[in-house]
C-alpha cells in the first residue's frame, strides 16, 4: 500500500514564478522599450556619420575586433566611436547597404510596441519592411557595383553585391530587371491600395480608347439617333441597361462624342436608319464590387480601440494578496485521514492496493485502488461512514473517476486556502489566454487555474444558496472579462432586481455598459425595463444576424475580421460588433414577477445568440423546478452550483447530486456537458471592485453608454383610454375564466396564465370597459356583470 503526499508549489516553482512576474511586469517593460528606442538612435547616428567618415576608419576597422577594441591609442573618427564604426561596417558595408537604415525603423516601431504605442501594424510593417531591404540591397548592388577598389563601401551591401552578380549570370541582366520590376511592383500592389487602383485604372484607360473607336463609329452613332430603335431594343432583352452602365462622367463623354458626328454619320448612313436588323454592340462592363469585397483604398486596417486608444487596463497591485499566512495541509493531517479512511473500509472488508492524496486548496482528493473483486457501489454506499470516521463535512465520493481507473474521496481540509483573484489573473495561464472571452474562476483540486472561454459555453447559469459566494463569483467573472477586453471590446447589460448587488459597476456606464437608450439608470432594476431590455437584445440579435448575411460571415468573430481589414462598407450599415455579455443576479424574483414574459426571449437569446457575440451569465439562489424550467436549462449547457440546501436542489441545477456536499465559501462544482470539475472560486473583496471600477471611470471614456434598439412595449392605455379595438390576445380567455370563476380578480388572471402583473392590469381594464366586470372595489374582487357563459359569448363575438 503506498502514500504519496502531495504538496504544492516548491522552492524551484517559486522561483521560476517570480522570474516570469518580472519579465511580465510593466516596469520591465518600459525600460525595455527605451533601451529599444536608444540603441536605435545609437545605430542612426552610427550609420550616418559611417557614410561621411566610414573611408577614413577603414583602415582601422580591417584590423581584428580584439586590437580595435583593447587598444586605446587607435582612434576612429565617427560620432558614435568603434563600436558604432564596427556596427556600422558589418551591418551596412558587409550586410546590406544603404537599405540598413530601414533597421532603424524597425527597431523605432519595435520599441513603440513594446511601450504600448502601436503606430503601426507591427507584423505587416515588419514582413514589407525585410522584404524592401532585400530588394533595395540586390538592386543597388546591381546598379552601383563595386568596381572602383578605391571606394570603401557597397551601395548595395556585401550581400547585395553577392546575390545581384549571382542572379545576373543565372538569368541575364534583362532577367533581372524584370525580376526587381515584378518585385518592386508586387509589394506596391499588395503594400498600398492606392498603387493597386492607379495600375487598374491605368488598363481601364486602355481598354476605354479601343472602345471609343467602335462607340463613335457606326453602329452605336446611328443607334443613339434613333430613340424609338434604342426603346425597341430594351424592351426586348431588359438586362441590356444592367450589362451596360457606364459611369455618369463616361457617358456624357460618349454621348457628347456621339452628338458631334451625328450629323455627318447620319447623311453618310441614312439608308442604314432604315434597316430593322441593325446590330447593337455592347462591351460589358466590370461588375461592380460587392459588399463584402468592400476595401478602404488606402487606409489602415479599422482599429476599434482608437476612440480610447490612452485607455489603460487594470494593474494586479489593484488586487490583494489573500494567500498571505495560508497554512498548509500537514503530512500528520494527511496520514491521519488516510489512516482513517482504511480503516473504515476495512471494518466493510474492502481492501484497497494502493491510495495516493493530492491537496488542494480547500480539499484534499484521496484517490484509491480497490483490491480485484470489489464492487464499486458498495464504496459509494459508504459516503457517510467515511464522513463520521473522519468528522467531517463534505465529504465526496467519485465513483470512478472518469479517465483515471481509481475512486475518489474528497475531503474538506482543516484550515482551508483563500484562492486571491490576484494569483488567477497572474497566472500564466491567463496571462497568456488567447481565448475571446477569457474568465479565470478559481483554483482545481491539482492546484491549477481554471479558467475557460465564455464564447465556448456559451451561456452560464449559476445557483447557489444565500452566502455561499454567488455573489463573489460574478464578480469574479466580471473582473477576468475587465482586465482581458477593451472596452470597445466588450459590453455589459447589468440586470439586478436587489439594487444592491451589481449597482458597483454603475460608473462602468461610459465604457463597458449598454443600456436603452433614454434611460437613467445604467443598470435595470425595475421589472418593466428588464422585460424591455430583453426584448430589445432580441432586436439586437435579429439585426447582427442581417449583418452576418449580408457578410457572408458564419459568427461575430469572422464579421469583425472583415471588418477591420475594410473589407465591409460601414455606409451599407455596417459597424464593428463587440461581445455583450448580460449578467441576471437574481433570476427568481424575475420569473416570480414576470413569468414568461421574461423566460421567453431569455430562452430565445441563449438559443440563437451565441453566433452574433450575445453571452448570459444568470445567477439564481433557488434553484427549484419553477425557477429553472426545462426550457432554461436546456439552453444553459454550462452550469455552475455552489452549496445548495438539498440533494433536489442539487439535482435540478446539476442533473445530479453533489451540489449539497460542498463546504461552502466559494466551493463550487462546474458542469459543462457531462464533465463535473470541483473548483475553490477566486476572492475578490468589495473594496477591490470598488477600486477597480474607479480606476476605469476616471479614464476617458465614450460620450455615453452603447444604445441598444429602442423596443417599444405594448402601448398601456391610461385611465378612460382603454381602446377595445387593441384588445389583448388573451382578453378573451381571461373573460371565460373571470365569468366561469364569477370573481374578477387581477391576481387570480396573472396565475392562471402566467403573466406580469401589469399586463393582468391591462386585461382587467379591458375587461371593465368591455362590460364583463365591475368597476375597482379596492382589495376586493370585482364585480363580475356576466352571469353565463351564452350571454359572454355573444359579447365576444360583436367584438370580433
Amino acid at each position: 500500500m503506498a502514500f504519496k503526499a502531495k504538496k504544492p508549489g516548491g522552492s524551484k516553482t517559486k522561483k521560476k514564478k517570480s522570474t516570469q512576474h518580472f519579465f511580465l511586469n510593466e516596469k520591465f517593460r518600459f525600460i525595455l522599450g527605451i533601451f529599444v528606442l536608444l540603441v536605435s538612435a545609437y545605430l542612426l547616428i552610427a550609420f550616418v556619420s559611417y557614410l561621411f567618415y566610414g573611408a577614413a576608419d577603414q583602415s582601422k576597422l580591417d584590423l581584428p575586433w580584439k586590437d580595435l577594441v583593447l587598444k586605446s591609442g587607435i582612434k576612429v573618427d565617427n560620432k558614435a566611436g568603434k563600436t558604432g564604426a564596427f556596427l556600422s561596417e558589418h551591418i551596412m558595408n558587409r550586410g546590406f547597404g544603404i537599405a540598413s537604415f530601414l533597421f532603424v525603423y524597425l527597431l523605432v516601431i519595435t520599441g513603440l510596441k513594446i511601450l504600448g504605442r502601436n503606430l503601426v501594424k507591427y507584423r505587416r510593417a515588419l514582413v514589407f519592411s525585410l522584404l524592401l531591404i532585400l530588394w533595395i540591397s540586390v538592386t543597388l548592388g546591381f546598379v552601383f557595383p563595386k568596381t572602383n577598389s578605391t571606394s570603401f563601401i557597397y551601395p548595395g551591401g556585401q550581400y547585395g553585391f553577392v546575390l545581384s552578380n549571382w542572379l545576373s549570370s543565372l538569368v541575364g541582366k534583362a532577367g533581372l530587371v524584370i525580376i526587381l520590376f515584378i518585385f518592386i511592383l508586387s509589394i506596391l500592389i499588395i503594400r498600398f491600395e492606392k498603387a493597386y487602383a492607379l495600375f487598374k485604372n491605368l488598363f481601364r484607360k486602355k481598354e476605354k480608347t479601343e472602345e471609343e473607336n467602335n462607340i463613335v463609329s457606326g453602329e452605336l452613332a446611328d443607334q443613339l439617333v434613333s430613340d424609338d430603335s434604342i426603346s425597341k431594343v430594351i424592351d426586348e432583352d431588359d438586362n441590356i441597361q444592367a450589362i451596360f452602365e457606364p459611369d455618369e462622367e463616361e457617358e456624357q463623354m460618349e454621348i457628347k462624342r456621339a452628338e458631334d458626328e451625328i450629323q455627318p454619320e447620319t447623311q453618310k448612313n441614312g439608308e442604314k436608319e432604315d434597316e430593322d436588323d441593325l446590330e447593337l454592340t455592347v462591351h460589358k462592363k466590370k461588375e461592380e464590387e460587392v459588399d463584402e469585397d468592400y476595401t478602404g483604398e488606402g487606409m489602415e486596417d479599422y482599429d476599434p480601440t482608437l476612440e480610447l486608444s490612452k485607455y489603460k487596463f487594470p494593474t494586479l497591485e489593484m488586487l490583494e494578496d489573500h494567500n498571505s499566512g495560508n497554512a498548509e495541509v500537514s503530512n500528520e493531517e494527511l496520514i491521519a485521514n488516510k489512516n482513517k479512511i482504511v480503516e473504515t473500509l476495512r471494518h466493510y472488508k474492502i481492501e484497497i492496493t494502493k491510495i495516493r492524496a493530492t491537496i488542494g486548496p480547500t480539499i484534499t482528493l484521496y484517490e484509491i485502488v480497490p483490491a480485484p473483486g470489489i464492487r464499486i457501489a458498495k464504496i459509494k454506499n459508504l459516503e457517510d461512514d467515511i464522513a463520521l470516521s473522519l468528522a467531517a463535512l463534505g465529504i465526496r465520493i467519485i465513483a470512478p473517476i472518469p479517465g483515471r481507473g481509481t475512486i475518489g474521496i474528497e475531503v474538506p481540509n482543516q484550515n482551508p486556502e483563500v484562492v486571491s483573484m490576484r494569483s488567477i489573473l497572474s497566472s500564466r495561464k491567463f496571462q497568456e489566454s488567447t481565448a475571446d472571452l477569457p474568465i479565470a474562476l478559481g483554483k482545481t483540486i491539482s492546484n491549477e487555474t481554471y479558467m475557460f472561454d465564455l464564447t465556448k459555453m456559451p451561456h452560464i447559469l449559476v445557483a447557489g444558496a444565500t452566502g455561499q459566494g454567488k455573489s463573489v463569483g460574478i464578480n469574479v467573472i466580471i473582473a477576468s472579462l475587465l482586465y482581458k477586453k477593451h472596452p470597445s471590446q466588450l459590453k455589459f447589460v447589468f440586470i439586478d432586481p436587489k439594487k444592491v448587488e451589481l449597482n458597483l459597476y454603475s460608473v462602468l456606464e461610459n465604457h463597458y455598459l449598454a443600456k436603452l437608450p433614454n434611460e437613467d439608470e445604467p443598470v435595470i432594476t425595475d421589472i418593466q425595463k428588464v422585460k424591455y431590455t430583453l426584448n430589445s437584445l432580441n432586436v439586437e440579435m435579429d439585426q447582427r444576424y442581417d449583418l452576418l448575411k449580408k457578410a457572408h460571415a458564419r459568427n461575430v468573430k469572422e464579421y469583425n475580421k472583415k471588418f477591420i481589414s475594410r473589407r465591409l462598407n460601414p455606409e451599407k450599415g455596417h459597424r464593428f460588433m463587440p461581445y455583450i455579455v448580460v449578467v441576471i443576479d437574481e433570476f427568481a424574483d424575475l420569473i416570480m414577477t414576470a413569468g414568461k414574459e421574461i423566460e421567453l426571449p431569455i430562452a430565445r437569446i441563449a438559443q440563437l445568440a451565441r453566433a452574433v457575440g450575445i453571452h448570459m451569465i444568470i445567477a439564481t439562489q433557488r434553484p427549484s423546478t419553477n425557477i429553472i424550467t426545462g426550457v432554461i436549462k436546456a439552453n444553459f449547457p454550462a452550469r455552475i452550483a455552489f452549496k445548495v440546501a438539498s440533494m433536489i436542489d442539487s439535482r435540478t441545477i446539476l442533473d445530479t447530486p453533489g451540489a449539497n456536499q460542498l463546504i461552502g465559501k466559494g466551493d463550487m462544482l462546474i458542469a459543462q456537458g457531462s464533465n463535473m470539475t470541483r473548483v475553490q472560486c477566486a476572492f475578490i473583496d468589495t473594496p477591490e471592485v470598488e477600486l477597480i471600477c474607479s480606476y476605469i471611470s476616471e479614464q476617458q471614456g465614450y460620450p455615453s453608454a452603447f444604445m441598444l434598439p429602442e423596443y417599444v412595449g405594448d402601448d398601456e392605455a391610461g385611465p378612460g383610454e382603454v381602446d377595445l379595438n387593441n384588445r389583448d390576445e388573451l382578453f378573451d380567455d381571461a373573460a371565460r375564466v373571470v365569468v366561469m370563476n364569477q370573481m374578477g380578480s387581477t391576481s387570480m388572471i396573472q396565475r392562471k396564465f402566467s403573466i406580469g402583473y401589469n399586463r393582468a392590469g391591462r386585461i382587467m381594464d379591458q375587461l371593465e370597459a368591455a362590460g364583463v366586470v365591475g368597476p375597482s372595489e379596492g382589495s376586493k374582487a370585482r364585480q363580475v356583470l356576466i352571469q353565463d357563459d351564452y350571454s359572454l359569448e355573444q359579447l365576444l363575438k360583436s367584438f370580433n
